[in-house]
């Protein structure tokens, strides 16, 4: 089952105002790929895919393969980029490795003038002995962050300060040491760049035409220059940089831009951040934005997607049009699991799923009832749930939503609870607010409040048994669970507990699996994360993996490794 979903015309030319009624998944994905984790593409509407293997995969707009096809002889990947013309991978390795492709007539990719253009990915040499963390590709220049040192390296176009270093006089530079106290870097399809220092502070360079700085006036920025923000650069969320424009994000879901994206009463671009009109006054919630050349895509907490500059090629994105995209009555189901948006200019974009395994699998609950122990408007709930989530007792929940609320608000608020997921955001905070519960999306993620619950002996429903190995007379463990959590992510327990008689309050493990392994994968399904440290036996816990997903019968699109590896690294 593959996680993402695509928006638009993939197969042919765009014709001036033809809609796209539906939502599809790509369905010319090979087999194996189950997950993308990432899709970037370049102004010559090439596009590159991620899968959670680290696989790359290929292709274009105007001539889609029929199958994709990955690249060869390349080590797992972790991390992609893309510029105007070029694109960057970091390898998934001990000591990740960049790779590079596309143009290379700026030396944006960091290789001598005999290589102007490069058809596949190919290590960067001269990258080698740096240590990158983080790799980043802007209009036409690339930067490589080592977050250990907080050093960053750069190469390509410099001209108009894209690399913000005005003693540099070549118009194309090869890799070099740029910049220190680095903490990240924020780019795209742009001839600007920010970049956020370890003193906290976001810094900008270069083009800035339009004002697309947001440092009140137009003139070209050669060396970092501190931004002016109306709100605490903690508040962001995401930073998008798009042709001649800059946005932002914020924490509480709303949206500021400067530049050529937005004009002011007078009828000049903006020069420094303000908040979009469209938004300002109506309690929208954006989850997601994301940009292109010339397009800007914006996907709502309520599932609408906004767009302004050329998609369908209408409109371009200085005439100040924001249009919302008609699609089909079911849209706002189908893009109820999706979080992320990304965006290929004119007639394209993506929806993708990101650490939602926990919500897909508690979903279960809504739809099945599992293990329930209580009602609201005749609907299965669980009491322990609903109270960890809402923070106050389960009867006075349920007094104020059968008395005050409609059946399809509860249900709205049902999913939040169960999902992290906002059909209707705006009643659906007006009920949390009601409880106490200000910026949901923030302060009450699924994830932390199904912590409070782990090996919980006051709420737990149930034991399970296990023998632990280590003890001298192989003593048994018994672990304090919840049923409904454990029977909504696997099978093997959720078979089981089906099958046992109802005064029974405890079951052994039968998996042979050690004490270790069994925590670490309840913790895995109460948490979606594993608790890796530095003195367990990581090969050990590694091996021990290797089967889990297929004896305990977790849903198969979990990349159970991808997530060990990761959290083996903290």
């Amino acid at each position: 089952m593959s996680n993402i979903k695509s928006l638009g015309d993939i197969k042919s030319e765009t014709k001036r105002n033809k809609k796209y009624e539906t939502l599809d998944t790509i369905k010319t994905f090979p087999k194996e790929v189950t997950k993308i984790v990432d899709v970037v593409s370049d102004n010559n509407e090439t596009i590159v895919f991620l899968s959670s293997e680290g696989k790359l995969y290929q292709t274009t707009q105007k001539k889609y393969y029929e199958k994709l096809k990955a690249f060869e002889n390349l080590p797992p990947m972790k991390s992609i980029a893309s510029g105007y013309f070029h694109f960057l991978a970091l390898s998934n390795e001990e000591k990740p490795r960049v790779y590079g492709w596309g143009q290379n007539r700026e030396k944006q990719l960091g290789f001598d003038n005999n290589r102007k253009v490069v058809e596949k990915p190919i290590l960067i040499e001269s990258l080698k002995d740096k240590n990158i963390d983080q790799i980043f590709s802007i209009g036409c220049c690339s930067f490589f962050l080592n977050k250990t040192t907080n050093i960053l390296f750069g190469c390509g176009y410099t001209n108009h300060g894209m690399l913000g270093k005005p003693e540099i006089t070549e118009y194309y530079v090869m890799i070099q040491k740029l910049h220190e106290n680095v903490a990240n870097v924020f780019g795209g399809h742009s001839d600007h760049t920010l970049m956020m220092k370890t003193d906290g502070k976001l810094y900008g360079f270069g083009l800035n035409i339009k004002g697309e700085l947001g440092l009140g006036h137009k003139n070209d920025v050669f060396k970092p220059t501190q931004m002016k923000l109306e709100f605490p650069v903690e508040d962001i969320s995401k930073i998008r940089l798009g042709y001649r424009f800059t946005s932002i994000l914020t924490n509480d879901g709303k949206l500021y831009v400067t530049g050529g994206i937005q004009r002011t009463e007078n009828g000049s671009y903006l020069t420094e951040f303000k908040q979009y009109p469209q938004f300002k006054n109506n309690n929208t919630i954006i989850k997601d934005i994301d940009c292109g050349y010339d397009l800007f895509v914006i996907l709502t907490q309520d599932n609408q997607i906004w767009v302004q500059g050329r998609f369908n090629d209408f409109s371009t994105l200085y005439s100040s049009v924001i249009r919302k995209i008609q699609t089909g009555t079911n849209l706002t189901n189908d893009l109820s699991t999706y979080n992320r948006i990304k965006c290929c200019d004119q007639n394209l974009m993506f929806f993708l799923q990101s650490n939602s395994y926990l919500s897909q699998d508690l979903e279960k609950l809504l739809k099945n009832g599992y293990f329930s122990d209580c009602n609201i408007q005749d609907i299965p709930v669980h009491k322990i749930l609903i109270e960890t989530r809402i923070g106050k007792s389960f009867d006075l929940i349920k007094k104020y939503l059968e008395s005050n609320c409609k059946l399809n608000e509860i249900q709205d608020l049902l999913k939040w609870i169960y999902c992290d997921q906002m059909i209707n955001s705006k009643r659906t905070n007006e009920i949390l607010n009601h409880f106490g519960i200000q910026n949901a999306h923030k302060t009450k993620l699924l994830t932390n409040d199904l912590k409070q619950l782990l090996f919980d002996e006051q709420t737990s429903d149930f034991k399970l048994v296990v023998k632990n190995e280590e003890d001298d007379e192989d003593e048994e463990e018994e672990l304090y669970i919840h049923k409904f959590i454990l029977a909504a992510r696997s099978g093997l327990f959720l078979n089981m507990f089906q099958n046992i008689e109802e005064n029974f309050q405890k079951v052994k493990d039968y998996s042979g699996k050690s004490l270790e392994t069994i925590e670490l994968l309840i913790s895995f399904l109460y948490t979606d994360e594993l608790p890796i440290t530095a003195d367990i036996d990581q090969e050990f816990i590694k091996e021990e993996f290797e089967d889990i997903v297929e004896y305990y019968q977790l849903n198969p699109t979990i990349p159970m490794m991808d997530i060990f590896e990761k959290c083996s690294k903290i």
